[in-house]
């Protein structure tokens, strides 16, 4: 992912701030929700008890008559 920013800088010259177009943020911020999906997934499956396969919950799930 490539980010284009433009820093503000104080009369030092250190960087004090950060500007990004909004199509930069929205990426920047996109890319850290998937970020955050793939740790809550990574505790899930370190913490999961009970998960049943997809074949096995498909076929209780007919079973039911909840799906054909």
């Amino acid at each position: 992912m490539t980010i284009q920013a433009e820093y503000l800088v104080d009369e030092k010259g250190e960087k004090k701030s950060v500007v990004l177009s909004i199509r930069d943020y929205l990426k920047l911020m996109e890319y850290m929700e998937d970020l955050e999906d793939a740790a809550d997934l990574k505790t899930a499956k370190v913490n999961a008890k009970g998960f049943v396969s997809f074949e096995r919950l498909a076929k209780q799930l007919k079973k039911q008559g909840s799906i054909r």
